[in-house]
């Protein structure tokens, strides 16, 4: 039988990215990590981890022992809480990943209820606008705004997601409103990334449309502000101007047309079987917080 702890020690390096910040977190020293990794890795006879003097990163097989670990895992921890009666007592630490833009407006200004709550679980928040491997990355749980088709993961839909075509006041002032589609041609555009294309839905159907922008960017958030500082049209989610569009910093236009009603906000994981406490009371959470109509839209 593998010793439990070996699996512990393997899962937080691959979360930490290193053996020496796994060390740390975990109070060991770096050399009695190695030596536990090295030890699991003779008892199954094969290696998990590429080692180099900057970085780790797993073979084949420690990518699919690590998958396996995790659940097995996962599943302990939910069946100590359900044979001590603590389901809402969790404890340990909930990795979640997020878009940086959603991240920081719409989930870490609602974590301080939800830790007060549950003052013994720690919250590690990875923010990043680059696709992130759940399970390869550690975490428990993704917020995902998109069209999720990845059957291997669990998806739990939180919210509708509601994008629209907009510009500001001064914009508009300066070059007209568009009043058609093919009017688009005729105006600056901001897409979010230079190849990006607009899929809408009107009252024809379905129609996709590729913007030609005069900013070139990695970033969404920069596409906010040059929008808002009226660079040109740009489609937006509401959960993202939805302040602006209030205020009037930001006008809707050609309301006639949004994006597709497919996408939306979802909490993503990797298993519903063991779904352990602490993830089953964050999406919770923030399925109550959000909720059908999310509070940005209302």
């Amino acid at each position: 039988m593998t010793n439990l702890g070996d699996l512990e020690v393997f899962v937080r390096v691959i979360a930490a990215g290193s053996m020496s910040t796994a060390a740390r977190d975990l109070g060991l020293s770096p050399a009695v990590v190695s030596k536990r990794i090295k030890r699991l890795e003779d008892k199954l006879g094969t290696r998990l981890l590429q080692r180099t003097t900057r970085q780790i990163s797993l073979t084949e097989a420690g990518q699919g022992f690590h998958e396996r670990v995790l659940t097995v895992l996962g599943g302990l921890e939910e069946a100590e809480a359900f044979a001590s009666g603590r389901s809402s007592e969790v404890n340990g630490t909930l990795k979640i990943s997020a878009s940086t833009s959603f991240g920081r407006m719409h989930v870490a200004p609602h974590l301080k209820p939800f830790m007060q709550a549950h003052p013994d679980l720690a919250i590690h928040l990875v923010l990043s606008d680059e696709f992130t491997d759940i399970v390869g990355g550690g975490f428990d749980i993704a917020i995902r705004i998109a069209e999720l088709n990845d059957s291997s993961l669990v998806a739990r839909r939180l919210a509708p997601v509601r994008r629209v075509l907009c510009a500001a006041p001064s914009y508009l002032a300066a070059h007209g409103t568009p009043e058609t589609l093919d009017d688009l041609k005729k105006h600056r555009c901001l897409p979010a990334h230079n190849h990006d294309s607009w899929r809408l839905e009107g009252p024809t159907g379905p129609v996709t449309l590729r913007p030609e922008g005069m900013l070139i960017t990695n970033s969404s958030e920069v596409i906010r502000e040059a929008v808002i500082a009226g660079l040109g049209i740009a489609l937006r989610s509401t959960w993202d101007v939805g302040a602006e569009l209030k205020s009037g910093k930001l006008v809707q236009v050609l309301p006639q047309y949004e994006s597709s009603r497919n996408v939306a906000l979802s909490a993503v994981y990797p298993s519903r079987q063991f779904l352990p406490a602490k993830v089953r009371l964050f999406i919770d959470y923030l399925a109550e917080l959000y909720g059908p109509v999310p509070y940005w839209e209302r």
